[in-house]
């Protein structure tokens, strides 16, 4: 694969070979962000899991300290008191059944999080071949299945984010933007990696996490040493 020229200057800084501390890793990465962006700086988690199996499944969510850095909106599903208290905890947007066609039709998708009460999980389930493939559907793991949109809504804002296996048993999250402080990314990287050690499967044999690196959405990886996890 051809990488262009800002690429290889920004490559030049990481030594292939080297696992670095977190904050080390962190440090690096926000110098090889050289877009015209603000990029996302990424953590990629490779797990000695194997999502075939539920048992090995990993998925949760964890509130970042420092937020992500990029504006969340939020689509909730309820009814009754529950829209009002959706839209008074600053719901972008909030609805019922009436959204199905919009979204099924239209391809209505300006949302970022969708969050619904237990009473609506058989009319969003109707929207599972839409949401399902775009890691959008509401789950009781994730805290987005909930009776307490207040609070769903609040932590989403605040910079929570969920995390999950992909189909090779890989972990891929956002832990802010190159624009944020080194201290900031570590501390963020940290409460990451803290909820990610909790949410270890109890039937794994062998190692955990296999390797852990970090990125910006247009920069190299930088690996970082799993001797402390």
């Amino acid at each position: 694969m051809k990488h262009g020229k800002k690429y290889s200057e920004a490559a030049k800084l990481v030594d292939r070979a080297n696992y670095y501390e977190p904050a080390e890793a962190i440090s690096l990465a926000k110098k090889t962000a050289t877009a015209k962006f603000d990029e996302t700086v990424e953590v990629h988690i490779r797990t000695g899991c194997d999502g075939r199996h539920a048992e090995q499944q990993i998925r949760g969510a964890v509130v970042l300290p420092n937020g992500t850095g990029k504006t969340v909106k939020v689509l909730v599903f309820a009814k009754g008191d529950k829209l009002t208290e959706a839209e008074a905890a600053g719901a972008d947007y909030v609805g019922g059944e009436e959204l199905l066609p919009k979204i099924q039709n239209d391809g209505w998708l300006d949302f970022d999080v969708v969050v619904a009460t237990p009473d609506m999980m058989g009319v969003v389930g109707r929207l599972g071949k839409v949401l399902g493939p775009k890691g959008l559907m509401p789950n009781p793991k994730a805290g987005t299945v909930t009776m307490d949109v207040t609070k769903a809504i609040n932590d989403i804002k605040a910079g929570k984010i969920e995390y999950r296996l992909d189909k090779a048993n890989i972990i891929h999250c956002p832990i802010g933007k190159a624009s944020f402080t080194e201290e900031k990314l570590t501390e963020n990287f940290d409460a990451l990696m803290d909820a990610i050690q909790k949410a270890k499967p109890g039937t794994l044999k062998g190692q955990y996490l296999k390797s852990v690196t970090v990125a910006t959405t247009m920069g190299p990886g930088v690996r970082v040493s799993v001797a402390k996890f």
